[in-house]
């Protein structure tokens, strides 16, 4: 006999815009806010394409602040917020990838600024109501519908320059946002759906931007299944691999989507046995039914992705600190975490091993 459909699911509060030329729509989508003065964040690297934004939308760009950095440390955030301060901005424009989007977030949470993003890769995070805030290398992170962009616009066009590197570890960084989801305790239904979907269009999008980075149509598929896997980690509890990911960039400050893209196989093998939906959903999005873990591990090596802390920087030395870190407020997750489970971990995806269950 089928289990009867038993479950809560809390659809996000936004707008989103999609296709070619989807940035032309952003001063109707200022006015659908009910903005009239904003501040466009992006990181240093993104200051020519925040100046071609704010030409777009003229006098009610204030300001362009081009200081967002990675895990959104406080010193940034606070910087930020009295920027806004003075030039009485009633709303921003976030305007790249996460690390202007985090800003964002952080700006719309404690200064109470609606926020309209625009992003640049494929990561997600636009999608979520999670931020994170970095203060004495620790890396806290809340749930807070106030964070949510009111609108985002996906406009393939933004994305291709990308080098293929950021393009295949913010996919990936992506990707792990549907994996834990499926096997989150709060997944449902219409997040199994979801996260299968997003896994599918990322995973088949990802080697033709690699094939061809002018492919706007690949883009735009990946853009889409960002979408997807954006909205499962906004709409469930983060497990394992998202904790470790948090230690590693909040402790260590390791680049954000590399470090997601080699822990993810790893997090994923020591879940996969606690998890058999999980596995069945994830085989089918990537069109094998063997190790998903292992699949996903081969797709970051055909790709070209990173596949070992190591080479991000991490020394040897720190596996034992972030395993005490990861221990000390753990995440709910499908198998028990122990110290002893983690340094395997760590130390596999440390050296760049495959990954073991």
């Amino acid at each position: 006999m089928n289990t009867p459909l038993d479950f809560s699911y809390q659809a996000l509060p936004m707008r989103v815009v999609m296709g070619p030329r989807a940035l032309d729509r952003l001063a109707d989508e200022i006015d659908h806010a009910g903005l009239e003065r904003v501040m466009v964040l992006c990181s240093p690297e993104q200051r020519e394409l925040a100046e071609t934004v704010a030409g777009l939308i003229g006098a009610r760009a204030v300001d362009i602040h081009p200081h967002a950095r990675m895990h959104v440390p406080v010193e940034s955030a606070a910087e930020a917020q009295r920027r806004a301060k003075e030039v009485n901005a009633d709303g921003c424009v976030a305007v790249g990838g996460g690390s202007a989007i985090g800003l964002g977030k952080i700006v719309a949470l404690q200064y109470r600024l609606p926020v309209i993003a625009v992003p640049t890769t494929y990561a997600g995070s636009e999608m979520t109501p999670v931020w994170g805030l970095t203060e004495n290398g620790v890396k806290r992170t809340g749930r807070d519908p106030r964070v949510l962009p009111v609108s985002v616009l996906y406009d393939p066009a933004l994305t291709v320059t990308l080098p293929p590197s950021v393009s295949v570890t913010s996919g990936m960084n992506a990707i792990a946002h549907a994996v834990e989801a499926l096997y989150a305790p709060d997944a449902s239904p219409i997040i199994d759906l979801m996260a299968e979907e997003g896994v599918r269009a990322l995973a088949a999008a990802l080697p033709d931007i690699v094939a061809d980075g002018a492919d706007l149509d690949a883009r735009a598929r990946a853009q889409y299944g960002a979408w997807l896997c954006g909205a499962c980690l906004g709409a469930t509890t983060m497990s394992l691999h998202h904790k470790l990911c948090h230690a590693l960039g909040g402790t260590l400050d390791l680049p954000h989507a590399p470090t997601h893209t080699v822990v993810l196989p790893h997090a994923l093998a020591y879940n996969q046995d606690a998890a058999p939906k999980a596995v069945a959903a994830l085989g089918r999005a990537l069109g094998t039914s063997a190790d998903p873990a292992a699949c996903l591990w081969d797709l970051a090596g055909r790709l070209g992705a990173p596949r070992s802390l190591r080479e991000l920087g991490m020394a040897e030395r720190d596996i034992d600190r972030i395993v005490q870190v990861a221990l000390a407020n753990p995440y709910a997750n499908p198998r028990e975490v122990t110290a002893e489970g983690l340094g395997r971990l760590l130390r596999a995806a440390w050296s760049g091993q495959p990954p073991a269950s």
